[in-house]
């Protein structure tokens, strides 16, 4: 089913979205990063499933992972992938993260993918958060917010908010705010079932 959208709900989301990105933008992205504002806009866990026909292709996402290699999202088309948004100030991105471990855990064998995208950190606290917490997918590092601006189409709206793309490279799902394994996971299963 394809979600309708009002001219008011459209304008709430890019109201969020410019929360989001204006709320974040206190934490000092440039030089060392390690600004104490953590202001972010906060999801619900709301779930938005859209159908194939109706569904938006993400594309030019790419830049440098924290580990300093180069990371394209069009590398990956012909998998689904799940990219999480979040950043080592996010209280609900730690209470998330291990949930999207398991779910990449059980599914890179069946050629899920999953990318997360750093949002308006320091690169020294978002390599500590994903040593702390066991996290082995490559993660984009947007300091600036420049990556999370590239998912306009379908934008994320809060901090953390996890997209599931089809293999075509199209959002078939999103999360705003924090997810568990019991939502993730289904949604992951879901676009590995579609041909």
């Amino acid at each position: 089913m394809s979600p309708r959208v009002s001219p008011a709900r459209a304008a709430v989301a890019a109201a969020a979205l410019c929360g989001l990105l204006a709320g974040c933008a206190g934490t000092s992205a440039s030089g060392d990063g390690q600004g104490s504002d953590t202001r972010f806009v906060s999801g619900d866990g709301n779930v938005t499933e859209y159908e194939a026909a109706g569904r938006k292709t993400v594309q030019d996402v790419g830049g440098d992972a924290l580990d300093g290699k180069p990371v394209k999202l069009a590398d990956l088309k012909g998998k689904v992938v799940v990219v999480n948004f979040w950043a080592s100030w996010c209280a609900p991105c730690r209470g998330e993260a291990p949930s999207l471990e398991q779910v990449y855990t059980e599914n890179k064998a069946k050629g899920v993918e999953f990318l997360g995208v750093n949002f308006k950190d320091s690169k020294a606290n978002a390599q500590a958060f994903e040593r702390k917490l066991k996290v082995t997918y490559p993660s984009l590092f947007d300091a600036d917010g420049q990556v999370t601006l590239a998912f306009r189409a379908v934008p994320p709206n809060a901090i953390p908010s996890t997209l599931v793309l089809d293999r075509q490279g199209r959002v078939a799902a999103r999360i705003i705010g924090s997810t568990t394994y019991s939502k993730l996971n289904p949604l992951v299963a879901k676009a590995v079932a579609e041909k």
